[in-house]
């Protein structure tokens, strides 16, 4: 009776927390935060290389400062103090749900960089300022990625919200914690990857996630920030800026792609409906243009080319299955020589062994004939061995020069026509071959490695001696000799010399 008790009871608590959680998961899909939407990409309002820019110019986008643009990136500053840059669009945005995807490096030789960079959204273009570069007191949000640690606190490089009504003031020297609507301490400079920002801003609630630039995969972002029940500007422009002070990093962004975003079932207007009509004649009109200039272009090559005039395009280049049959030769051919350089190692391994058979032979026939006895069994299990040893390798070899043939005769036949050559049926002759090599070169290495390895060849004689030990001690005797006799007579020499004088 109690255990059932006990597990009513269990069951009880099972069911409880099974409603609890079915009704938190319908209070945020009723706030927004588990909806899913839908994406478009708004190119007027986004940059990437490899062509981004064009004459020193950004298609859609403006740049002040010390920004320059490149086709591949945009050095907001460079590595050098008291730098501020800015890139902002040209035209305001007007969507009420949207998502910005930012791609960006801040590099530096020092430990310590400084001040940082900002993207923004706000009602004006913040062209130049104090803050990282742009305006301050905007009217908008800001995401701040501040390198520099300004209040002390040790809490840098630090990822920063902060909003603003138009009548805020910046506390730069604080790091602006006092007005932070979201923060979070990520380490975004020298990464061996780019720094990629994810911004969503749906249903008055922004997210931001951030890929910390480790790993080359795009998506692996994880969670640094949200602020629910933001209002932000119905229209404003987008931009990036950033400085540099006492200490100096270089602030590069590879690209900016803005999205927007609809509701489930919500229909986007089409992009004829959302273009002025002043802006698609001008387009028009470009189209025209291009399309007139490209044709003088081909009617000019055609007269400088004559002999290529009529030919179809598709004959100059490559198609998918020569290049496929091209890759199947060129294996073959490396395959082909592969075993034609171990035929050649082969063979010099056959004339080593032979000339060693052979050397063997002969000092065990001299000491035959020396010493009037029979070779013992060791000697017998040597030769043996090594003949064995000669057979497997003169089989060996005429397997690889069989494979080497085949090869051969399979080159030359495809030489006349690629549609007559079996690649399946080939190939398989070529791996059956290999696996006998395989098998082969196996049992020589245990043949090799077994009790005749042990083994050893019959020592040489030792040489004689060049100098015996009594003719050490003769020669000892007789140059002692002579130095003594020297030192005598070279002192009767001087006494005689003194008399004289």
């Amino acid at each position: 009776m109690a255990a059932r008790l006990v597990l009513v009871a269990v069951l009880c608590v099972l069911v409880c927390v099974c409603v609890c959680v079915r009704a938190t998961l319908q209070e945020a899909r009723g706030s927004g935060v588990g909806d899913a939407y839908q994406r478009r990409f708004e190119y007027k309002y986004s940059f990437k290389g490899p062509h981004l820019s064009r004459d020193g110019a950004i298609p859609f986008w403006t740049h002040t400062g010390s920004a320059i643009p490149s086709a591949d990136q945009i050095r907001i500053t460079p590595s050098l103090r008291s730098q501020k840059g800015s890139v902002w669009t040209k035209t305001p945005v007007s969507f009420e749900h949207w998502e910005a995807e930012v791609a960006f490096r801040v590099s530096g030789r020092g430990r310590t960089g400084a001040d940082g960079l900002a993207i923004w959204f706000t009602v004006g273009q913040g062209l130049e300022g104090p803050v990282y570069g742009a305006a301050d007191q905007w009217n908008g949000v800001g995401i701040f990625f501040d390198s520099f640690d300004n209040d002390g606190k040790k809490n840098n490089p630090a990822i920063i919200v902060v909003g603003n009504n138009g009548k805020l003031v910046y506390d730069h020297q604080g790091d602006g914690s006092t007005q932070a609507l979201g923060t979070c301490l990520r380490d975004f400079r020298n990464k061996p990857y780019p720094i990629r920002a994810k911004i969503t801003y749906y249903k008055k609630t922004l997210t931001v996630l951030i890929n910390n630039g480790f790993t080359p995969e795009k998506e692996d972002y994880e969670f640094c920030a949200k602020v629910d029940n933001m209002i932000i500007p119905l229209s404003g422009y987008f931009g990036i800026s950033a400085a540099t002070g006492g200490l100096a990093d270089d602030h590069d962004v590879l690209s900016f792609l803005l999205f927007r975003l609809t509701e489930p079932g919500q229909d986007l207007p089409t992009p004829e409906q959302e273009i002025p009509k002043e802006e698609q004649d001008k387009y028009q009109e470009e189209f025209q243009n291009f399309q007139q200039e490209l044709d003088k272009k081909k009617e000019e090559f055609q007269k400088e080319h004559p002999d290529v005039q009529g030919q179809p395009l598709e004959d100059l280049y490559e198609s998918v299955g020569d290049r496929e049959i091209r890759q199947v030769f060129e294996g073959q051919n490396r395959i082909h020589m592969e075993i034609k350089q171990l035929n050649r190692q082969l063979a010099m391994i056959l004339d080593e062994q032979r000339r060693y058979v052979s050397v063997i032979t002969e000092e065990i026939s001299k000491r035959g004939v020396q010493s009037g006895q029979v070779p013992s069994q060791e000697i017998d299990t040597v030769i043996s061995t090594q003949q064995e040893l000669l057979r497997n390798l003169d089989d060996l070899r005429n397997t690889f020069s069989a494979s080497v043939k085949q090869l051969a005769v399979g080159s030359q036949g495809n030489a006349g026509g690629l549609g007559s050559y079996e690649t399946v049926q080939h190939f398989n002759d070529i791996k059956e071959h290999l696996h006998v090599v395989k098998r082969n070169i196996e049992h020589i290495i245990q043949k090799s490695t077994g009790p005749a390895e042990k083994l050893k060849c019959p020592e040489p004689p030792p040489a004689p001696a060049c100098l015996t030990t009594s003719h050490f001690v003769i020669f000892v005797v007789v140059q002692t000799l002579l130095f003594f006799g020297y030192i005598m007579y070279k002192s009767q020499q001087e006494a005689a010399a003194k008399k004289f004088f």
